[in-house]
């Protein structure tokens, strides 16, 4: 095996991470249309998809620490074709090393396994929220609700593709728009403040924001609404 083909069995692994978060953004959105058929013999349906995010992440984690462990090994090692056999040796004793030492609790840290349980909670809080009010009162609620929520990226004054809430002041951005600029100030050796105007909220990160799924659906629905009228 040469350095090229290890370069590429990188990639390849790096695009089925990329394919894999998709299949994540799946399975919570299935979960998110259970809840919102309140069909109460769905409720276990809604813990195995969990156990399937869970088993995505497993899968997640594991490509994440081969990734790093081969990139490391490379780095340090000779890399004549000879050297291949003693270089794969060394990645799977590491490998092993690492894994041992993993807990399944620190699963449920996963940005994808987070952003599930927080959109199921607040999907599970919407539907009793309506199950409460009367069809007259629910009218007039999603009237005013739609007038309030802003699709609009505080960053790039678009509609929002994929909206991140920021856990710590609840703003939403669009995903590429808040990666890029905290990634922008972090070059800069800046804490990212948060670009809604008024916010007290100075130091942005990437692990306080969370795929909003929710609010993904509503915007998706909004243009499908915008274009049948």
């Amino acid at each position: 095996m040469s350095m090229t083909a290890v370069t590429g069995t990188l990639s390849s692994l790096k695009a089925c991470q990329e394919d894999l978060g998709t299949g994540m953004d799946v399975v919570t959105d299935v979960a998110i249309d259970l809840v919102e058929a309140q069909d109460e013999a769905m409720n276990p349906g809604i813990k195995e998809m969990e156990a399937v995010i869970l088993e995505c992440a497993k899968l997640d984690r594991e490509i994440n620490n081969f990734v790093d462990i081969v990139q490391q090994v490379i780095q340090v090692s000779p890399q004549q074709p000879e050297d291949m056999f003693s270089l794969s040796a060394r990645v799977k004793e590491q490998f092993s090393e690492r894994a041992a030492q993993l807990s399944d609790a620190e699963l449920h840290k996963h940005p994808k396994v987070v952003a599930f349980k927080e959109n199921i909670k607040n999907s599970l809080q919407q539907a009793n929220q309506v199950s409460e009010e009367s069809m007259e009162e629910l009218d007039d609620d999603i009237a005013v609700t739609q007038s309030q929520v802003n699709f609009t990226c505080p960053l790039t004054q678009v509609e929002m593709v994929n909206p991140m809430k920021n856990k710590k002041c609840n703003h939403h951005y669009d995903e590429e728009a808040i990666l890029d600029l905290i990634k922008k100030k972090s070059n800069q050796k800046k804490k990212c403040r948060c670009p809604v105007v008024g916010c007290g909220n100075t130091d942005v990160t990437e692990s306080d924001l969370i795929l909003d799924q929710i609010l993904r659906r509503k915007i998706q629905n909004n243009k499908r609404q915008s274009k049948k009228t």
